[in-house]
């Protein structure tokens, strides 16, 4: 039985960038699942789709993740592979080109779950990652017209007037990508982001914390997309996982967690899952969420409510 799925990222993707989207991430699904039939194994299958992702530059990964307060690039991404718990994960890393690739360094080279900053990229160096700037025009353009508002005192940022600042650019939310893998019994799940758009330097969101943006286990595996900050406080993928323990199908589990997001921290988010029985299932409380899963007879492409084709 062999199953996966990958997300975009939530949040309200602009209309003319719908179909990029979906492209992406069904090509990013068949690419992890082309691997996952050849090689029948799901920590490949899982690297290998979120690096498709990761080199999409429509998506907040790898290239064209969104920059900083100050102008930079700084990455995070996890990996967990759920049999034995081993997981792996970096933040703030900048100039390499797939951070999923270094996470799983983390967790197949170290005895560490997470290295960040400097540190981190002196190990990517380390490991024979080359430098690369992931930077996009349109990112940087995007971030020259936030800038100038700023700077004109016109601007809704930084993060204390959060709110206002989605209303004026939800697009800005977009981001973070993820994919869970299941072959046979054995469930691998794996997130990499650039954070949110004009993010204080240093800032680490949810996607390198396991049991916020990534967690797997034997019974079930997730990866979570959204506000970091309300993610973290919920421990979103950890709290899917647990449900999935005690026989909640993977489709009720994410339904059930956003719920949770709603009821307490009320910020915006999303989830994919996976269980053991091979059941899929994902929700999120935005506008849109690319999504695509495949598995043995079936392939599957969804971005919004009420689009589902």
């Amino acid at each position: 039985m062999k199953r996966i799925i990958v997300h975009g990222g939530s949040g309200k993707w602009p209309e003319e960038k719908w179909e990029k989207a979906k492209e992406g991430v069904l090509e990013a699904a068949r690419t992890g699942f082309k691997y996952l039939m050849e090689t029948g194994d799901p920590v490949e299958a899982c690297t290998r789709a979120v690096m498709s992702l990761e080199d999409n530059p429509i998506f907040n990964a790898g290239t064209g993740s969104v920059l900083t307060l100050d102008g930079r690039v700084e990455m995070d991404a996890s990996i967990m592979r759920g049999t034995t718990l081993e997981a792996g994960a970096v933040a703030g890393v900048e100039n390499i080109k797939n951070p999923i690739l270094l996470a799983r360094k983390v967790m197949e080279e170290t005895d560490h779950v997470l290295l960040a900053g400097e540190g981190a990229m002196k190990f990517a160096r380390s490991m024979g990652f080359e430098h690369y700037n992931p930077i996009t025009e349109e990112r940087k353009k995007k971030w020259l017209e936030l800038k100038k508002k700023f700077e004109s005192g016109r601007s809704t940022l930084p993060w204390h007037k959060m709110q206002e600042l989605i209303k004026k650019h939800p697009e800005l939310l977009s981001g973070t990508v993820g994919c869970v893998v299941l072959n046979d019994e054995e469930i691998v799940a794996g997130t990499s982001t650039g954070g949110v758009f004009f993010k204080l330097f240093g800032r680490v969101g949810d996607t390198p914390l396991i049991g916020a943006g990534t967690y797997a286990n034997s019974f079930g595996g997730a990866s979570a997309t959204g506000i970091g900050e309300g993610i973290i406080r919920v421990v979103l993928s950890k709290t899917a996982c647990d449900f999935m323990r005690v026989g909640v199908s993977a489709l009720k589990v994410a339904e059930a967690v956003i719920d949770i997001v709603n009821s307490t921290v009320k910020l915006d988010a999303g989830i994919i899952t996976i269980d053991r029985a091979g059941n899929i299932g994902f929700a999120h409380n935005t506008p849109t969420m690319p999504v695509a899963y495949i598995r043995e007879d079936e392939e599957f492409v969804y971005i919004s409510k009420e689009e589902k084709g």
